[in-house]
């Protein structure tokens, strides 16, 4: 590595360190990119509720926009998906971030962008991935068990007590109801017509490929990606933004900020339960999103 080049490594951990703490150290002439890391499940999810939240980003994603000379703000996602609600309302906050400052916003997909990780990534201007990304998933999934006959077997009665005809579908412990079904499966369709609308509004005569190909849940490499136009390109963050900005280009990393507790198990959502059996049974359910992509 050269002199210029080592320099510039430590000048951008040195900004890195600056966005915590006030703001980086840089010339008004040296164009300057927020890098806010969009990384894990959307909701609470895991050990600590390391889960994405539009109250848990929120300071972050103003404190990246807010600085003064910020030429860009960079996404970078790495994500299985999760909640639909907090996946658009993450991605609606950066959008009227992004509108509010005259900020553009690029978003770089890692390992996986997917289902609601790649909603996210449509809140970008334009999206680039590594060729190796996993992108897309963009339908809807429920997923749950039943084991009505479990409690008979071992002499355990369960008893359930409801005002309304339906506060207790899909409940595990009985058999399945045909109309449960019906009712989670028309929640669905609503749910990715959302999904599917968004995707089309962000990706405005970029995409390639009928609905029925691009909207059926399934994944593609980012070369792949590329192709069906639902990235805007290949590259990682640093090489496409001093591509675009200049070699001089500075990089400030803004992080979410959190209490005692979330520093201590990296990053949490202040306001969760913190009880350790919701928090094994949303690490299952965090474990189960990553594993649907080999990760």
């Amino acid at each position: 590595m050269g002199v210029y080049a080592a320099a510039m490594a430590i000048l951008d951990q040195f900004n890195e360190f600056a966005g915590r703490i006030g703001g980086p150290l840089v010339r008004k002439d040296v164009p300057l990119v927020s890098v806010v890391k969009l990384n894990g499940t959307i909701g609470g999810g895991g050990l600590g509720r390391r889960g994405l939240s539009l109250s848990s980003l929120e300071g972050a994603l103003r404190r990246a926009f807010g600085k003064r000379g910020v030429d860009a703000v960079a996404l970078v996602v790495n994500s299985p998906g999760g909640s639909p609600v907090q996946s658009w309302l993450i991605a609606d906050r950066i959008r009227q971030l992004s509108k509010e400052k005259e900020i553009p916003v690029y978003a770089f997909t890692e390992d996986v962008a997917a289902s609601g990780g790649y909603w996210l990534a449509c809140a970008g201007d334009e999206i680039y991935a590594n060729p190796m990304s996993i992108i897309g998933s963009i339908g809807v999934i429920a997923a749950t068990f039943g084991f009505p006959e479990f409690l008979e077997k071992i002499g355990v009665e369960r008893r359930v007590y409801a005002q309304g005809d339906n506060k207790s579908m899909l409940y595990p412990f009985r058999p399945e109801d045909p109309d449960d079904v019906k009712r989670i499966l028309e929640l669905q369709k609503d749910v990715h017509a959302q999904f599917k609308s968004y995707v089309k509004e962000r990706r405005e005569g970029k995409l390639k490929g009928a609905d029925k190909t691009l909207f059926n849940g399934d994944v593609w490499t980012g070369e792949r990606a590329l192709k069906k136009g639902l990235v805007d390109g290949l590259g990682d963050m640093r090489s496409v933004m001093r591509e675009k900005f200049g070699d001089k280009t500075r990089f400030m990393a803004v992080q979410k900020q959190g209490g005692w507790l979330q520093r201590k198990l990296g990053g949490a959502d202040a306001h969760a339960d913190k009880t350790w059996a919701a928090d094994l049974v949303a690490a299952l359910e965090e474990r189960a999103l990553w594993g649907r992509f080999g990760l």
